[in-house]
């Protein structure tokens, strides 16, 4: 069998925080428990497989910088077969349970759609078998209805009903291998499903139409029997200037209007926070307060620059309050922590890849420990209960229950005068966090 990362000899293994082995996890450590479960039930990290084994370090400016064993033969469906066979070699030396997948990284578009499917059919049968073998498992798959293109002008909602039943048909293609190597969800990023311009988009036509697409693929999820997740992926630009499932509330609001709510949660991405001018824990909370959290696209960006720089994620803030949110909101059930980050351009050997890996791996696992102290300790949950503990009073109560009206509220006021203020403390819930973060 081929070896594709030959300077990785053996699978990563913890040697603690004081470990000098930069292939070494200092603080992941997959079966130690945390407030009931192991790091990794709690974490749940998969693989990507666009970034990880297709990105090859090119850019709008420049050619690709790096090369991998697994593209030297001249034969398309060679490659892919080595591109499975290498990732999975990647997935058993980096210690992670899942993966996740387009339709179009693992094989290549051919001429028709017949023979694109032939081509899946090909590589799915590789990539069972290796699940099978390894007992790494998908977490989950998707399609790319934004590269061709035919979808310049977006799939779901392209002004073209051609279009639109084309991206139909590769979808029911992509759920259906998704099913059948058994992913836990299936998630819709809608990479073009927006505008540039007002001057010739029917907004309301464009966004009816992307809530027909998704009801037809409800009804196809249980046609095939499909019991996983589906997901829908917030990002407000990039490619378009302006998409419609902008941010978390915008796409939950899309959902309720369309009553897909029932159906659908979210896969919330740290760098789609930050182009929707959010942070990842702002994100994270919303869809948690309202039960829409599925799972999360682990990565960051970079607020200096405007476009999705998709890097690995290490600020310790970011992954403590991520996993705050999602302890808080019951855990990652048949979501995940997927690493959706790509090497910088300079980052040019395979053993990178590792690098990267190990440490996105470490912070969220940091984040894990921390926030396991943080509810522990019960000081922020402490402070905010008293800060809102007036609406626990029988007038706040009645207040909540929709058992008074404007008039009572102002009989009230007239009746108590100025309401006390009370201070945030913000500054001292700063200093306290960072006495957790150390």
């Amino acid at each position: 069998m081929k070896v594709f990362f030959p300077e990785v000899k053996e699978p990563i293994r913890y040697e603690g925080p004081d470990s000098k082995n930069p292939l070494a996890f200092k603080h992941y450590q997959a079966n130690r428990k945390i407030l009931g479960k192991t790091m990794a039930e709690h974490l749940r990290f998969a693989v990507c497989y666009w970034h990880t084994f297709k990105g090859l370090g090119s850019d709008m400016f420049g050619a690709p910088t790096m090369v991998r064993r697994y593209n030297a033969s001249g034969d398309p469906m060679r490659i892919a077969e080595d591109t499975m066979h290498a990732a999975f070699e990647f997935f058993t030396k980096l210690g992670v349970r899942f993966w996740c997948f387009h339709d179009r990284d693992i094989a290549p578009e051919a001429d028709t759609l017949a023979e694109t499917n032939r081509r899946l059919d090909q590589i799915v049968k590789i990539a069972k078998r290796l699940q099978r073998e390894t007992g790494v498992r998908l977490l989950w798959g998707t399609t790319n209805a934004f590269s061709h293109p035919r979808f310049m002008a977006g799939a779901a909602t392209n002004p073209s009903p051609h279009v639109f039943a084309y991206a139909a048909a590769q979808v029911k293609k992509a759920m259906e291998i998704t099913h059948e190597l058994r992913g836990q969800g299936y998630v819709f990023w809608g990479g073009r499903e927006g505008y540039d311009t007002l001057l010739h988009t029917d907004m309301r036509r464009e966004t009816e139409h992307l809530a027909r697409f998704l009801h037809m693929a409800v009804e196809h999820r249980r046609q095939i029997g499909f019991r996983g997740q589906l997901h829908i992926e917030p990002k407000p630009k990039e490619p378009t200037k302006h998409q419609f499932d902008f941010d978390a509330q915008s796409v939950h609001a899309f959902l309720i209007r369309h009553r897909l709510d029932g159906d659908f949660k979210l896969n919330i991405e740290a760098n789609h926070a930050t182009l929707a001018g959010h942070t990842f824990n702002h994100e994270l909370e919303y869809a948690v307060a309202h039960g829409i959290l599925g799972s999360i696209d682990a990565n960051r960006g970079d607020p200096l620059l405007g476009w999705d720089t998709d890097q690995f994620p290490t600020d310790l803030y970011d992954t403590t309050l991520a996993m705050l949110a999602v302890l808080r909101g019951g855990g990652l059930k048949t979501g995940g922590l997927n690493f959706d980050a790509k090497l910088r351009r300079q980052s040019i050997d395979p053993v990178d890849l590792f690098h990267a890996h190990i440490g996105g791996m470490d912070a969220f696992a940091r984040g894990l420990k921390i926030a396991a102290k943080i509810l522990r300790s019960g000081k922020f949950e402490k402070f905010k209960s008293k800060r809102y503990a007036e609406w626990d009073t029988p007038f706040g109560r009645k207040i909540e229950r929709g058992q008074v009206t404007f008039e009572d509220l102002e009989r009230h006021t007239l009746a108590h005068g100025e309401p006390r203020q009370q201070s945030g403390r913000q500054e001292m819930l700063e200093n306290m966090l960072n006495e957790f973060i150390r």
